[in-house]
């Protein structure tokens, strides 16, 4: 247990960046001899350096108690429900109204939140035991206790359509020891488990509302938290309030919080500069050196534990956690022809381009700042035009090769888009970049309707939740439909063990299977940009991309700041 303990409070590497592994990868460069044999890797040049501010402390300011602040939402969320949503978004209002068991701080360590301490684990590592809060009420007056989360976490396993199944690991039962204590079995051992419960899988949902509402709990759902659901408008607004019954309600300033959907960053900032929103998420980099200079304006900024990439539709023909079909184009069948692609993309180019630098290049779900990095998960493949054009010449394709892509209609994705395609076009690709609204996009690529799409993943801070969901056969989020039984074997391996460095080891393995066949072709990492008005004091935002407002509160107005 401490040896799981130490790898899952274990603090990112602040820092660290590319630079590590530059020398060692520099070395392991090779020429390839055979698209199955070891690619050619080359280093990732070290990224700017920047200060992360995480939040804005309440310190000695004087706060006023009560009234309405609103936050700038770049994308409707999806369903209001930790069961199945997979949206950024959703976890920015759930966040307000839904605990979990246990969250992370801004230096990146689990604390307990709904839980009183981290799992006890057993010898074997086959129970896991985790002590809960018994001063806490749902929104609707039911009491939270152990009983309620193994109700919520059975419904995370059983309900059809949960994205949080496989997060949970091979869980073999699952029962209520007294009031405050939950007991879970499992088949082998599953080192993940707590980074999992301090993300969506954690929220605990009230026992009442799953059986009125069943499959419907989105609608209207009931959590232990500050803030409580109230409306939704769709495609406009959510809003929450207060939670008289919440156990620490002495605490929290406002009283109701709207969410207002303001996709694009422009106009975002100008609510922001005219005091119409309070907070915003997702400033674009073409926006943030001015908001820095502004009075009144202050921004949060954070590196990402998550990525964007490129998906490429190799076998989803059923959905997203189905088995994989056949999908009968050169792109689906060929991995010469993905590879290619990855070496059509300069991404440090388009990078310090397209978003000034703000943004990494990245070619891994593994974080270079998290604990299990490694030389091999931090490897790129080499930006080769030329041999991109040789792969699709030796795999029979005429060029150049069309494919369409499905990307966000946002502003900053449309123009990342347009560059990747004009960028690819020297590697042999004939690129169509197709615009499609948030919500929509995350329904396609759960239905596997897209040829290639570009979306990403706000990062967990456990690598497990950033590959096996995504990679593994039958994997919640598996949008590719991809199945590589090799790689099925080194994720639950690396999920078993509790060894920072064994672990870290098996993950650069999957990445390098991942590499070779490239059903996922990751491209940057975000920078979490949050601005914020300087008449307002509690605002957080972490590695995990989540911004958190439930200690925010209005800084009370003195003769000084009036005038």
């Amino acid at each position: 247990m401490q040896h799981q303990n130490q790898h899952l409070q274990a603090r990112s590497a602040r820092g660290r960046r590319y630079g590590r592994a530059a020398g060692l990868l520099a070395a392991a460069a090779i020429a390839v001899t055979a698209l199955t044999a070891c690619q050619p890797i080359q280093p990732l040049p070290a990224a700017p350096v920047r200060e992360d501010v995480t939040g804005v402390p309440l310190g000695e300011a004087m706060v006023r108690e009560g009234g309405d602040l609103v936050m700038a939402l770049s994308a409707e969320p999806d369903r209001l429900d930790p069961t199945t949503s997979s949206s950024l978004y959703t976890r920015y209002v759930m966040q307000t109204m839904c605990q979990k068991l246990y969250d992370i701080d801004a230096e990146g360590e689990i604390v307990p939140q709904l839980a009183t301490a981290l799992p006890e684990v057993s010898e074997d590592g086959l129970t896991v035991t985790i002590p809960v809060r018994t001063d806490a009420v749902f929104a609707d007056g039911v009491p939270f206790d152990a009983e309620a989360v193994r109700t919520t976490l059975e419904r995370h396993l059983t309900l059809e359509g949960s994205t949080r199944k496989s997060e949970l690991g091979p869980i073999t039962g699952i029962r209520a020891v007294g009031e405050d204590r939950v007991e879970i079995s499992y088949e082998r051992p599953f080192a993940p488990l707590t980074a999992a419960l301090a993300d969506r899988a954690g929220m605990m949902l009230s026992p009442q509302a799953i059986a009125e509402n069943g499959a419907d709990f989105g609608v209207s759902p009931v959590c232990v938290g500050p803030f409580k659901f109230v409306d939704r408008v769709p495609q406009t607004s959510i809003t929450v309030e207060r939670d008289p019954l919440y156990y620490d309600a002495e605490d929290v300033h406002l009283d109701t919080i709207t969410y207002r959907i303001i996709t694009d960053a422009n106009i975002r900032a100008a609510n922001l500069r005219s005091g119409d929103v309070q907070v915003a998420d997702t400033i674009s980099p073409q926006d943030v050196d001015a908001l820095l200079k502004e009075d009144g304006v202050g921004v949060l900024q954070v590196g990402s534990l998550g990525y964007q990439a490129l998906t490429v539709n190799v076998g989803n023909v059923d959905g997203a956690g189905e088995p994989p079909g056949t999908i009968d184009t050169p792109i689906a069948q060929e991995s010469a022809i993905r590879m290619a692609l990855s070496m059509s993309i300069d991404r440090e180019a388009l990078v310090n381009t397209v978003f000034n630098s703000w943004f990494e290049p990245a070619c891994s779900p593994v974080s270079p700042d998290s604990p299990y990095s490694s030389a091999l998960s931090e490897a790129c493949p080499p930006y080769d035009p030329e041999g991109a054009r040789q792969l699709l010449e030796d795999a029979g394709v005429e060029t150049p090769y069309p494919l369409e892509m499905q990307v966000t209609n946002t502003p900053d994705t449309l123009r990342f888009g347009q560059a990747l395609q004009a960028a690819v076009a020297d590697g042999g690709f004939d690129l169509t970049v197709v615009p499609v609204e948030y919500s929509t996009l995350l329904d396609v690529q759960s239905q596997g309707d897209f040829e290639a799409l570009q979306l990403g993943w706000s990062g967990r801070i456990d690598p497990h939740g950033n590959m096996f969901n995504f990679l593994s056969t039958g994997g919640g989020n598996n949008y590719s439909g991809y199945s590589n039984p090799e790689l099925d074997e080194v994720l639950t391996s690396a999920a078993q063990i509790n060894d920072v460095e064994g672990r870290a080891e098996l993950y650069g393995k999957a990445v390098e299977l991942v590499q070779r066949d490239n059903p996922i072709i990751y491209l940057y990492r975000q920078r979490n940009l949050t601005a914020y008005s300087t008449d307002v004091v509690g605002v957080e935002t972490f590695t995990d991309g989540v911004v958190h407002l439930s200690d925010a509160a209005f800084i009370e107005p003195t003769d000084e700041t009036e005038n």
